[in-house]
């Protein structure tokens, strides 16, 4: 079938932290994203303290609202309770594709998502020297950098969106506490996305932090954790809407590879 382009939007967010009494709250702004875009991108922190009983709160809300493709990642609340793999069970059960060293594409946009992870940024990061302990925690940054690389490599599609929850630059988590940055993010991070063609990156995690950046070549970084973007734009709708051009070949799937 002959390739043809088309607009495809991407409504993205983060930090939603769903918990058990969050019934009915989430419809409206998923109702908006899903009017607003094509597809839904949904960036760290789904749950509040990472219970299966908030994800089937939160599959509920986007069974209500949502009628779009939905893809997203995990973050560090998710992990809270040790029970990630039957989170993310949930939400795959609900048909969204969620991400974690792997490659989707969707209405020809292709996507690559990790969680990410800590460790601080430029000549301040974190090194693999001393105790084991530090290694350990160097090793799994270094760990989800590579799991973005080796996602990022399986995708062909001339448009690739990496979703994360953990910044891959410092650009976006400024205005947090100084003393907290390098929790809140890895330069380990940017590194996969200088190396491919990336069109746009997205994140959450940093309340406080900034909106925007870009990687060190030039790959814009969105920050779209809900409580920043409701403090910087309270006249908007609390999400990030980005207009892709997709060069669509035929039926375009969403299978996760």
């Amino acid at each position: 079938m002959r390739d043809s382009a088309a607009v495809v939007r991407l409504a993205a967010v983060g930090d939603i932290h769903c918990h058990r009494r969050s019934r009915g709250q989430l419809r409206a702004i998923f109702a908006q994203m899903s009017h607003s875009a094509d597809i839904v991108a949904l960036c760290g922190d789904l749950t509040d303290y990472g219970l299966p009983e908030e994800a089937r709160v939160l599959v509920e809300e986007i069974s209500a609202a949502i009628n779009v493709p939905v893809v997203a990642v995990l973050g560090n609340h998710d992990f809270e309770s040790g029970k990630q793999e039957e989170i993310h069970s949930i939400l795959a059960e609900a048909n969204v594709s969620v991400l974690d060293g792997d490659s989707c594409v969707i209405k020809g946009v292709g996507f690559a998502g990790v969680k990410g992870f800590a460790g601080g940024f430029d000549r301040f990061a974190l090194e693999p020297w001393g105790e084991p302990s530090i290694k350990h925690f160097v090793h799994d940054a270094v760990d989800e950098a590579l799991k973005l690389e080796a996602a990022l490599a399986r995708l062909d599609t001339p448009t690739k969106i990496v979703i994360l929850h953990y910044s891959p630059i410092r650009q976006t988590v400024e205005g947090e506490p100084p003393e907290i940055i390098p929790f809140l993010g890895s330069r380990r991070l940017e590194e996969p996305l200088n190396r491919f063609p990336v069109r746009a990156v997205f994140h959450g995690h940093a309340h406080l932090g900034s909106l925007e950046g870009n990687t060190s070549g030039g790959v814009p970084v969105y920050n779209v954790a809900l409580p920043l973007l409701r403090q910087k734009m309270p006249d908007r709708h609390p999400f990030r809407v980005l207009e892709l051009q997709v060069e669509m070949a035929g039926d375009e799937g969403s299978g996760i590879s």
